[in-house]
């Protein structure tokens, strides 16, 4: 199983939408340089999600994108959430994480749920440790170790 990353994003502030940068380096136990969910405190320092998940609150009519669910990467054509806690994932040349958590609690009804009565990344997203660092770009494949 194998697909793409077609977004990498950041924010510098929790609890906002993020912004595709392209490219970005992601450091060992630690998560995205400057990116405001980075910490070696959590076993959440890199949030995924599926294009293809995007593309469900697409359907119910939002205008969504890559980023929008304060994820750092954004991928195609791999099915993240059949993915088991401690799988390890390649990213582009350097990159490996282990995957830590699928799905979250959400505590707060964010905007998107509020307009569409549901939300995806508590659902379909997953969180991933940082084990070995490099960069990440918009391209690069994403595959299980």
């Amino acid at each position: 199983m194998a697909g793409i990353i077609i977004a990498v994003c950041t924010s510098e502030k929790k609890q906002t939408k993020k912004i595709n940068v392209e490219d970005a380096c992601l450091k060992e136990n630690y998560g995205i340089t400057g990116d405001a969910h980075s910490s070696s405190n959590t076993h959440r320092q890199i949030s995924l999600l599926a294009i293809e998940s995007i593309n469900k609150m697409r359907d119910l009519g939002l205008n969504v994108n890559p980023g929008d669910f304060a994820e750092n990467l954004t991928t195609e054509g791999i099915d993240l959430v059949s993915l088991p806690v401690g799988t390890n994932i390649s990213v582009g040349e350097e990159v490996v994480l282990e995957i830590t958590q699928i799905g979250k609690e959400c505590h707060t009804r964010c905007a998107i749920y509020q307009q569409a009565g549901d939300c995806i990344m508590p659902k379909e997203g997953i969180f991933a440790r940082v084990l070995t660092g490099g960069r990440v770009k918009i391209g690069d494949k994403i595959k299980i170790v």
